[in-house]
């Protein structure tokens, strides 16, 4: 496996929770006088904690779970300490992982289309979603490289 392969999929391990602290938006009233809010993964878990538990689960799962399980069980097999058996687990955790940035896009949208309101892309959302792309190319790449050749 390429070291840089492994070393790359080691700093989501710390990509990704910088980017769930993240502000991935700044929203609120388009009017003067009022400033906008910082929104980021974890602030937002918090306000669906308080409003929506099961939907709160289900985000939690998806968004934060899913994507770090993955990107662990890809460092353990490619330092040996999992078998590629499981390779078919790990690609289930980076599909629901992709659910996150649907997420976002929906809330962008959901947001832009009411008049008075100001959504504002920040930082952190380029962030979040080139760690869910490099864990997708990451597990895709791992993926083929553990495949078994082609028959003849």
């Amino acid at each position: 496996m390429n070291a840089a392969l492994r070393y790359g999929n080691l700093a989501l391990l710390a990509l990704f929770p910088l980017a769930w602290f993240a502000p991935l938006l700044r929203a609120g009233i388009d009017l003067p006088l009022f400033g906008l809010s910082e929104i980021s993964v974890i602030s937002g878990l918090q306000a669906l904690w308080q409003s929506d538990v099961y939907l709160a689960l289900l985000v939690t799962v998806f968004a934060l779970f899913a994507p770090y399980l993955k990107t662990i069980g890809l460092a353990l097999l490619h330092f040996g300490l999992l078998s590629p058996r499981a390779l078919p687990a790990l690609h289930l955790l980076g599909k629901l992982a992709m659910a996150d940035i649907f997420l976002i896009a929906l809330y962008i949208i959901v947001v832009k289309g009411v008049g008075l309101a100001r959504v504002e892309v920040a930082w952190g959302l380029y962030l979040f979603t080139a760690c869910i792309l490099a864990s997708l190319c990451i597990g895709l790449i791992a993926r083929t490289s553990s495949a078994p050749p082609p028959p003849h």
